[in-house]
């Protein structure tokens, strides 16, 4: 009898180890999805929030700052920090005149702006554009590199201010 029990005993000495394996496999499998779940949602919404940050450094800035702008929108660096899928290259900045098109001349400097606003809306540039395009979440986990998913685009566009002008 106590041999019976010993054979039995000794033919289940692995079946927790593997019973572990499998709950384990299928716990860690959901335990990254949700942690790449919230990762998509962070990247996705931050997106809005880089684009309208883009834009409000734009129109506080001249043209030639475009780059600080957008690096100061991705809160100081080239890429959305835990989203490396949006950087600068993705981010594009038009200046606009009160009609829409690139106002012609272009004003080479912010005081050039001013006077141009003052002397007509053609030659001013009265709206500053900020687009994010072109961007796709890509899952930092190797388990989910099948979901690449394009982020929406987004498009913010502000009157402009001083670009730069300081009195």
């Amino acid at each position: 009898m106590q041999n019976s029990i010993l054979k039995r005993f000794h033919h289940q000495q692995g079946t927790s180890a593997v019973e572990f394996a499998l709950i384990a496999i299928v716990f860690f499998t959901l335990l990254l999805g949700i942690i790449e779940f919230g990762r998509l949602f962070y990247v996705w919404n931050t997106v809005q929030e880089v684009t309208r940050r883009a834009a409000r450094e734009a129109v506080v800035r001249w043209v030639s700052d475009a780059d600080t702008a957008k690096n100061l929108a991705l809160f100081g660096g080239t890429a959305l920090p835990a989203g490396a899928e949006v950087t600068t290259a993705n981010i594009t900045i038009d200046y606009l005149a009160a009609d829409g098109s690139v106002p012609s001349p272009f004003p080479a400097s912010a005081t050039d702006n001013i006077s141009a606003c003052l002397a007509g809306p053609t030659g001013c540039i009265a709206t500053v554009r900020v687009s994010i395009s072109g961007a796709s979440y890509v899952p930092m986990i190797g388990l989910f590199t099948f979901l690449s998913i394009p982020l929406p685009a987004s498009t913010v566009t502000m009157p402009a201010e001083s670009l730069g002008y300081h009195l």
